[in-house]
């Protein structure tokens, strides 16, 4: 009996470029709210990072007409790694172009999911260097922690809507090495939603059908707490400051993390997690399928409260502002 061998080449989620039409306010959410710090406003976007973020950034936040989620970049695990997963994706008949130039990293493979999520792979990365006042007394602590709003920590996962869930998660595996965790099937039916990772964690990554929109739209982008705490203290800030709390905060089955999600001023759905959930360190791991006998009584929610019917539809673009822009892309689209 073969066994098909874990594939260690991607390392980790590295930064997420999230668009805004309200640049001021969603800095604001950011910055003085989940405690980020800012190194570079090349004044298109702004890059900014948690607390224990080792990069130059994780967050690029860029100033657009419209919300929704930009670049996706992953660092791989060395410069063969890098190769290697090149070679798989040029081989998967999805060939992307080598890109430089951009911030915080060195040369970089684009390349584009099925639904059209732009990603990047690269291996030459840019660290973060502290300020004489930054610097932490803890060794492994990039920075101090900040003295704003209730500060996250790193960065953790994102969620992408999708029209084929399937499709895009077997383009993740077969060419990134991603493992499929957990999923979610209704009726025996196409997947609904599934959770993949490169680690431990359950996911970095998860692809959502997108129920009301073309896909390739964002769901959600996630940063990390790591005590169940300091998300009670946020909701407090959030309410007395107006953002929107979706759901939360209360606990998944799926992941079994504490989240609490809420809506960014620009639109953007963001969830806080408030710790890693449980970790998998079985190497034969095998997907663990939800069903509608069993997600709404566990799933989604093991206790705190229901997730609202917007979690299931709504994602930036918001769907009108989505259909515009595929249909200016189809405009300028060469004939063939």
């Amino acid at each position: 009996m073969s066994f098909q061998e874990q594939i260690h080449d991607v390392a980790q989620l590295a930064m997420v470029e999230l668009f805004t039409p309200k640049f001021e306010e969603s800095f604001w959410f950011f910055h003085d709210v989940l405690g980020m710090t800012p190194t570079e406003d090349d004044g298109t976007s702004c890059y900014l990072r948690a607390y224990e973020d080792r990069y130059h950034h994780s967050l690029k936040l860029t100033r657009a007409d419209h919300a929704g989620v930009g670049v996706v970049s992953w660092r791989a695990a060395s410069p063969q790694a890098l190769e290697r997963r090149v070679a798989a994706i040029e081989a998967s008949g999805r060939p992307g172009k080598w890109v430089e130039g951009h911030k915080g990293y060195g040369r970089a493979y684009e390349f584009t999911t099925p639904d059209g999520h732009t990603q990047h792979l690269f291996w030459d990365v840019e660290y973060f260097k502290p300020s004489a006042d930054q610097k932490s007394k803890l060794l492994s602590r990039p920075q101090k922690r900040p003295l704003r709003g209730v500060p996250v920590r790193r960065i953790d996962h994102l969620n992408l809507l999708c029209s084929d869930v399937t499709k895009n998660a077997k383009f993740m595996q077969d060419t990134m090495g991603f493992l499929k965790r957990e999923n979610v099937v209704f009726g025996g039916q196409d997947e609904l939603a599934c959770w993949l990772s490169v680690s431990p964690l359950v996911h970095e990554v998860a692809f959502t059908k997108d129920q009301a929109g073309p896909g390739n739209r964002l769901h959600h982008l996630a940063f990390w707490y790591g005590n169940q705490g300091q998300m009670l203290d946020l909701a407090d800030v959030l309410m007395e400051y107006d953002v929107h709390i979706e759901a939360g905060p209360a606990k998944h089955g799926v992941s079994q993390a504490y989240f609490m999600y809420v809506y960014e001023p620009g639109g953007n759905r963001i969830e806080l997690f408030g710790d890693s959930g449980y970790l998998i360190f079985d190497p034969e791991w095998k997907t663990l399928t939800w069903t509608e006998e069993n997600f709404f009584n566990g799933g989604g929610v093991w206790f705190g409260g229901e997730l609202p019917q917007d979690f299931f539809v709504y994602g930036t673009p918001i769907v009108e502002a989505a259909a515009e822009a595929a249909q200016a892309e189809a405009e300028v689209e060469p004939a063939e």
